[in-house]
C-alpha cells in the first residue's frame, strides 16, 4: 500500500510539473533585464542589481499615488483560469506605520466600455528589506475583454520598491480532478480489515451471516454549534448534530467578546456546559478562539488598551480560558483572522507579539495542537501565499503551532472550482502541517445546484492528503449566519434540503462502509473500509451469536471469530 501511495503521488507531481512546463509565460521581459515592455509613465523606474533572480530588477520611485508601479498590458481570454506571480521588495518603511500593504492586481477594460479592477494577491504586512512573493489565481470575467493590465499597487505614496521575477500563465482545467480525489480517498482514508471466520463442522454455513458495520468515522466531519440552541433550543437541532456529525466547534460561546463583555465578569458556564453536552454524545470539540485579531470583535473594554495593559489582559484571557477546557477539546484556534486584522500587534507596537501569544497558549496547554485560522486562502487565493508564509513564520518559531485552519467561506453564488482549490491546498501543504477545513459554507440559492457545489468542495477537500478534517459552519437555515442559501436543513419544518441530502449521502453512504455476506461465500476475506469504529456481527439462523468492536486506524486489523451453536 505504501508503494502504491508513493507511485500515485509521483504520478500526480509529474503531471502537475508537465502542465506547468507546458504553460508559457504570457508576460514580456518577465525578469526585468531591461526596462522594455513595462510602463512607468506615471512615476520613475530604473534597473538595479538588487534582484530576486537573474541580473536585474526594476526600481520604482517618485510615486505619488499608491496605485503607481510598473505595469504591462496583456491579452487575456474571458472565463479562463490564470495564475500570476511577482516578487517585490520594499526599500523603506512608511513613517509611523508598522508595515505596509501590497497587491498584485489586474485592470480589465471591457468591450462595452466598462472597467474592473481585481486583486489577485495581497501581502498586508510588508516591511522593508525583504523580497515578498505576490501570487494567486483568478478566473477572468465572462464578458468581452478589450485589454488588460497587470501591476503591483497598494504601497504608500513616496515609498520605493523593487519588482522582479514575474509570470502570468494560463491554467488548464483539471478534468480528472474527481478521479484523482477518489484515488486519494481510497488510499488515504481507508484501511484493510482481514476477516477470519470459522465454524463448527455441523454448522450450516449458508445460515451464518457476517456483518461489518461502520459505526463512526475516524475522519472529522463536523459542524459549528450554537451553544444556546444546543442547551435549551429545538430538540431536532440537537438530534441532527448527534446523528450526523462526529466533531463540533462552538460558534460563538468561547469567543472573548461573548465571554467577557465586562472585565473580570466571565461566562465559563455556557461554553463548558455545551462542550460537556457534545462530549457526552461522543463528539470531539475544537476550541474557537482564544483571540480575534480584528479590532471590532474584541470586547469594547479591550479595544482601548495598549502596550503592557493589553498584554496583561491577553495573558489573563489565556490563563483563564485555556486551562478551563484543557482535556475537553482537541485543538485551539489561537489568533483568529490575523491576515485581516493586526489589533494585538498594532496596539502593543510589537510585530512579533503574535509569537508570544502562541507561546503562552502552548504553555497553558501543550497537549493539543494550536491552529491559525483565516479566510481568502482556499475559497479564493488572494491570501494563500501570504498565509503559507505566515504559517511558516509561526511554525519556525517553535511555539506549538500544529495545524492550518482554513475557513472556506465561498462567495455568494460562487461554486467551488476543484482545479483552483487543489492548487491552493497544495501551496498551503508546503508548510508540512495538516490542514483543517474549519468553516465551510457554500451560498447558492437553488438547493439542487447548492448540492452540486457542496459536493465539489467536500470531494476535493476529503480527496486531498493534507486535509485532516472538515467542519461546516452551521447547517440549519434558521440559525445559519448566511441564511437559507447556505443551509443543509430548511426552515421551521426542519426539512433536509437537496444540499443536506447530498451531504448525508456522501458522509453516510458513499464514504461509509457496510458489508454483509453468508459464511458459505467464504470466511476468509478482506474489507477495505473507511477508517473508524466498527461492529462485526455474526448471526446464525437469525440469532445474534457474536459481536466484536474493531477500530480501523492506520494499520490493518485482523478479526478472528469462531461460530459455535
Amino acid at each position: 500500500m505504501a508503494a502504491l501511495k508513493m507511485d500515485f503521488y509521483v504520478i500526480l507531481a509529474l503531471h502537475a510539473a508537465l502542465l506547468a512546463a507546458a504553460a508559457p509565460n504570457l508576460l514580456q521581459n518577465p525578469d526585468f533585464e531591461s526596462l522594455n515592455n513595462w510602463d512607468c509613465s506615471t512615476h520613475h523606474c530604473e534597473l538595479t542589481t538588487d534582484k530576486h533572480s537573474g541580473q536585474h530588477a526594476i526600481k520604482s520611485f517618485g510615486r505619488t499615488q499608491n496605485w503607481m508601479g510598473p505595469s504591462q498590458w496583456i491579452t487575456l481570454k474571458q472565463n479562463t483560469r490564470y495564475e500570476a506571480v511577482a516578487f517585490a521588495k520594499l526599500l523603506q518603511n512608511a513613517q509611523g506605520k508598522m508595515f505596509s500593504k501590497a497587491y498584485l492586481s489586474v485592470e480589465f477594460d471591457f468591450n462595452d466600455g466598462s472597467k474592473n479592477y481585481v486583486h489577485i494577491a495581497e501581502q498586508p504586512t510588508v516591511k522593508q528589506g525583504h523580497w515578498i512573493e505576490l501570487s494567486g489565481d483568478l478566473i477572468t470575467p465572462n464578458k468581452g475583454i478589450k485589454a488588460s493590465r497587470i501591476y503591483i499597487e497598494g504601497l504608500d505614496p513616496g515609498l520605493d520598491f523593487l519588482m522582479d521575477s514575474a509570470s502570468l500563465t494560463e491554467l488548464p482545467e483539471n478534468t480528472h480532478w474527481k478521479a484523482e480525489a477518489d484515488n486519494v480517498i481510497n488510499i488515504n482514508r481507508k484501511q484493510t480489515m482481514h476477516l477470519r471466520v470459522t465454524a463448527d463442522g455441523h454448522i450450516d454455513a449458508s445460515q451464518v451471516q457476517i456483518e461489518v458495520i461502520q459505526t463512526k468515522h475516524a475522519f472529522p466531519f463536523g459542524t459549528a454549534v450554537a451553544a444556546d440552541l444546543l442547551l435549551t433550543g429545538d430538540a431536532r437541532y440537537r438530534d441532527f448534530i448527534y446523528q450526523h456529525f462526529n466533531w463540533a466547534v462552538l460558534e460563538n460561546a468561547l469567543k472573548w467578546q461573548q465571554m467577557e463583555g465586562q472585565r473580570h465578569h466571565i461566562d465559563y458556564d455556557k461554553p463548558l456546559r455545551a462542550i460537556h453536552e457534545l462530549k457526552s454524545h461522543g463528539l470531539k470539540v475544537r476550541a474557537h478562539c482564544v483571540l480575534w485579531s480584528v479590532d471590532k470583535f474584541n470586547p469594547s473594554w479591550v479595544q482601548g488598551l495598549h502596550g503592557n495593559d493589553l498584554k496583561q489582559a491577553v495573558t489573563e484571557r489565556i490563563n483563564g480560558v485555556v486551562p478551563k477546557v484543557k482535556g475537553l477539546v482537541e485543538a485551539w484556534d489561537v489568533n483568529n483572522e490575523n491576515l485581516h486584522g493586526w489589533f494585538f500587534q498594532q496596539h502593543t507596537g510589537d510585530f512579533d507579539y503574535i509569537l508570544d501569544i502562541y507561546r503562552q497558549v502552548h504553555l497553558a496547554d501543550n497537549t493539543i495542537p494550536l491552529f491559525a485560522n483565516d479566510y481568502d486562502v482556499v475559497a479564493s487565493s488572494i491570501m494563500t501565499t501570504t498565509y503559507r508564509d505566515h504559517i511558516l513564520r509561526i511554525k519556525n518559531a517553535n511555539v506549538g503551532l500544529g495545524g492550518i485552519g482554513v475557513q472556506g467561506h465561498f462567495g455568494q453564488g460562487v461554486c467551488p472550482d476543484p482545479t483552483l482549490i487543489k492548487r491552493r491546498l497544495d501551496k498551503l501543504s508546503e508548510t508540512g502541517l495538516p490542514i483543517f477545513i474549519t468553516e465551510l459554507d457554500v451560498v447558492v440559492s437553488d438547493e439542487n445546484h447548492r448540492a452540486d457545489c457542496y459536493e465539489k468542495a467536500l470531494r476535493v477537500f476529503f480527496g486531498h492528503p493534507s486535509v485532516q478534517g472538515i467542519l461546516i459552519w452551521g447547517f440549519w437555515s434558521n440559525r445559519h449566519w448566511r441564511g437559507e442559501d447556505a443551509s443543509l436543513v430548511t426552515g421551521n419544518e426542519f426539512r433536509t434540503n437537496a444540499a443536506g441530502q447530498r451531504y448525508l449521502h456522501l458522509i453516510e453512504q458513499e464514504w461509509h462502509t457496510y458489508t454483509k455476506r453468508p459464511l458459505s461465500q467464504g470466511g476468509n476475506f478482506d474489507v477495505h473500509g473507511f477508517k473508524g469504529e466498527y461492529q462485526v456481527k455474526i448471526t446464525y439462523q437469525g440469532r445474534a451469536l457474536k459481536e466484536q468492536h474493531v477500530t480501523l486506524g492506520d494499520s490493518p486489523q485482523t478479526v478472528s471469530l469462531h461460530v459455535t451453536a
